[in-house]
């Protein structure tokens, strides 16, 4: 392929410039045997040895490579609630919304790692998890560091992205264990290619070449103390401080089938800032533990999006801007009473959280003289409050040597409030009494085999912004806010399978159904308009499969392939055509991913490729009808040293068959489903290959 071949020399060079360096002799590479866990009963340990062959530099290159597994990030809670997600820390989970399971385990070097084990969450104390848990064991008796540089270049449109990258130090003084890091999760993207404007009978009506750059910088410095009390007590601070800054331009130019042109041009950026600090503190107290845990969040976030379109005849431009500023805030206190009785584990758990969001919008238009002049937009200004409280009753035991039983029952009560709007939905209070809980088993059916089942009742988190109206310039859509919002509910069931087969690998299979109550999705509102809203009810089917084969029980050594499928069926009536059904709007349905990676017995070298195919379901609004997706095919390739002056670098090259940014949708001339469709809009964005360099080293 043309594109392709342009590239080969720069990643011919990456891997011609790692070979110069200096590294250690092929011999004195050991050969080491892949990852294999050590089964005591129901759990099975990791240690750093089955994992010398990939040199790990930290706890989630060590994860990565459990056989089988795959990391779950947590359910997005209200408030901190139940544990949820699939790894936990020192058999804990951290009093932190701002970072993800796989930023908390990069931080943690993986010198400081003594073992990983995996054991069914419903074995665990810790209320709401279930299925297979991984639980990273790590201690930091000196200090320690880790840095990670990842530059990247994109073959076309996109700027080079020079800082992407973190560092981070870890260590103990005393009582006191510390991490502190610095971390920017840059990305540069970018696509351009045309776009076909045709009407209902496929007439071209227009076409345009666009080209589309996304730059963003997300910041961040944290620090994390795990204090030694008195006794048994433990206490563990956290703190953070982020920026994001976020620029999105799109340039178009457009011709008509009369040869006339219009070039136009949006601009959408945003700069938040958000910061958190929060803690728990934990000590025994009578026959039990007591946790008490804090959090405190606020965030700041201004974001503005204009269009401005000029025409070749020397027409006055014309434009439009959108722009908000909303401050956020997260407040939540929790206590957790966990004890012994009756051969089982108890945790009496209460909370309070307080949320509220206050918004300012506005619109403007560009008059005559090329400037923007406000117009009145009250319905985007206001700001909304939840105040929630919670409480729940957990117990677990062993019903056999085999079967575990985990049982929750709970309820909350919330109170939304819509404060500060200009219009008849101001000041508006509303009140819910909702129960929640769940039922969980855990079986150890054979020595290679787990079976867990869970059944929950549970309560979806909100985002406030959709209770307020906005527009959206780049599509031509609007919101016009609903404060009638509730969060949705479900009923779920889920069914997880996990088979091992030694040395060879292992398997795992995930069944989930999911009946929705209150499902949160685009619905008609008033004569013509349209918001965020809820629907009676919707359904949810999911079929998850994480399979690894490691080949060198067959002959061929350091060989490793991982096989993932993810399948998702969705159904709810919809709300502009009730007489009709449709799938959630704009998710992943289908995927399914090809990970190969060589170790090279004997050396430091590794190599591997990847090959992964995607799905989007369609989104159906009041208007429009359509599909946006990138892919739907990825590949890629990488080579790896893992000892280049003590270095680890590695150089890939991704989207080698060329996966395109595309967009596809219908546009109707009124409400749909009755009024005929106006014009047909199609994206076709080259995107082209990726190459990233990748260094990790030790401080």
């Amino acid at each position: 392929m043309k594109f392709l071949s342009k590239q080969i020399p720069l990643l011919c060079g990456c891997a011609m410039l790692a070979l110069a360096m200096p590294v250690r002799a092929a011999e004195e590479a050991p050969e080491t045997a892949p990852p294999a866990a050590q089964t005591t009963g129901s759990r099975s340990t990791f240690t750093p040895k089955d994992f010398e062959r990939f040199a790990p530099r930290n706890a989630l290159d060590m994860l990565r490579q459990v056989p089988g597994f795959t990391i779950r990030e947590g359910e997005e809670a209200r408030g901190l609630g139940q544990a949820s997600g699939n790894v936990l820390v020192n058999s804990k989970r951290l009093s932190s919304k701002s970072d993800d399971i796989w930023t908390q385990l990069s931080r943690i070097p993986a010198s400081t790692v003594e073992r990983i084990e995996l054991v069914d969450g419903a074995k665990l104390d810790i209320p709401g998890l279930t299925g297979q848990v991984a639980n990273v064991v790590a201690r930091s008796s000196s200090f320690s560091g880790q840095f990670r540089y990842s530059p990247e270049y994109r073959a076309h449109y996109a700027d080079p992205r020079y800082t992407n990258g973190e560092v981070s130090v870890s260590g103990r003084q005393g009582p006191v264990e510390y991490t502190i890091s610095l971390t920017n999760n840059a990305n540069r993207g970018a696509a351009g290619g045309p776009t076909i404007i045709t009407d209902r009978n496929g007439a071209v009506i227009q076409t345009r070449e666009d080209v589309v750059k996304a730059n963003r910088d997300d910041s961040k410095l944290a620090v994390r103390l795990t204090i030694d009390g008195p006794g048994s007590s433990i206490a563990n601070l956290n703190g953070s401080f982020q920026r994001v800054p976020r620029r999105f331009t799109e340039h178009s130019v457009r011709t008509n089938v009369d040869g006339s042109t219009v070039v136009r041009d949006l601009i959408d950026k945003s700069s938040a800032r958000n910061w958190e600090i929060g803690g728990d503190y934990e000590f025994a107290l009578g026959p039990g533990r007591l946790k008490l845990i804090g959090l405190n969040r606020e965030e700041h976030e201004p974001y503005s999006q204009q269009v401005v379109t000029t025409f070749g005849d020397g027409s006055p431009a014309v434009g439009d801007r959108f722009a908000q500023t909303g401050d956020s805030s997260e407040r939540i206190v929790r206590s957790e009473y966990s004890w012994k009785m009756l051969g089982g584990d108890w945790q009496l758990a209460g909370e309070g959280a307080f949320n509220s969001l206050r918004n300012v919008a506005s619109l403007a238009e560009l008059d005559d003289t090329g400037q923007f002049v406000e117009i009145p937009f009250p319905e985007g200004t206001g700001g909304v409050k939840e105040d929630r409280y919670d409480a729940s009753l957990s117990f677990s035991r062993p019903l056999s040597s085999t079967l575990t039983l985990q049982l929750i029952a709970g309820a909350e009560k919330s109170t939304l409030m819509q404060t500060g709007a200009t219009g008849p939905d101001g000041n508006l209070s509303r009140s819910f009494f909702r129960p929640k809980g769940s039922l969980s088993l855990g079986w150890k059916a054979a020595k290679s085999l787990d079976v867990s089942f869970k059944i929950k009742r549970s309560v979806g988190q909100l985002s406030f912004y959709d209770f307020l109206a906005r527009r959206f310039l780049d599509d031509g859509n609007a919101n016009s806010g609903n404060a009638d919002l509730v969060p949705q509910q479900d009923w779920s069931a889920e069914l997880e399978l996990n088979r091992t087969f030694g040395k060879l690998g292992s398997t795992k299979l995930r069944l989930v159904g999911r009946n929705v109550q209150d499902y949160v999705t685009v619905i008609p509102i008033g004569t013509n308009g349209e918001s965020i809203g809820n629907v009676g009810s919707a359904q949810e089917r999911q079929i998850v499969s994480n399979t690894t084969l490691q080949f060198d029980p067959l002959g061929w050594k350091g060989a490793r392939l991982d096989f993932n499928v993810e399948l998702t069926f969705t159904k709810l009536r919809d709300p502009f055509d009730p007489a009709n059904h449709i799938p959630y709007g704009g998710i992943t349905d289908r995927y399914w991913e090809l990970n190969f990676r060589q170790d090279f017995q004997g050396t430091d070298w590794a190599a591997g490729a990847s090959y992964e195919y995607n799905h989007q379901s369609l989104y159906h609004r009041r208007f429009e009808r359509g599909r946006a997706y990138e892919g739907p095919v990825f590949a890629g390739v990488y080579i790896e040293h893992k000892n280049v002056m003590g270095l680890t670098v590695k150089a890939s090259a991704n989207n080698l068959l060329n996966g395109r940014q595309r967009w596809d949708r219908e546009v109707f001339a009124g409400p749909r489903p009755s009024s005929p469709i106006a014009f047909v809009e199609t994206h076709d964005r080259l995107i082209g290959p990726i190459f990233t360099l990748t260094v990790k080293g030790s401080i």
